[in-house]
């Protein structure tokens, strides 16, 4: 790409990213990221990829299993409840137009 003289480049500090912006039209005409030291190699893309499906297989294992036993938690409180309901005595809800 040919530099105007209207441009500059700038390098965050941060990142290391290099940014061309042009003085005339005050905006960025070019972004260059910084090469990252742990690029993978296409080689590895295999690797990579085997491994990533192992994870996600993990995780939905991980989630199958724990709404099977969702269903059984959620009973087991319901009985609870419904036990403590029972041993409470029936009473009459006050309403506000019955204290008058």
């Amino acid at each position: 790409m040919v530099k105007l003289s209207s441009e500059f480049e700038v390098v965050c500090p941060c990142c290391g990213a290099a940014q061309t912006i042009d003085a005339d039209l005050k905006r960025v005409v070019e972004h260059r990221a910084p090469e990252r030291e742990d690029k993978p190699e296409l080689d590895q893309a295999h690797r990579i990829l085997a491994e990533e499906e192992a994870r996600r297989e993990a995780l939905f294992d991980q989630s199958v299993s724990a709404e099977k036993t969702r269903g059984d938690a959620l009973s087991k409180r319901f009985e609870e409840a419904l036990k403590q309901v029972q041993r409470e005595p029936v009473t009459r809800p006050e309403r506000d137009f019955d204290l008058d």
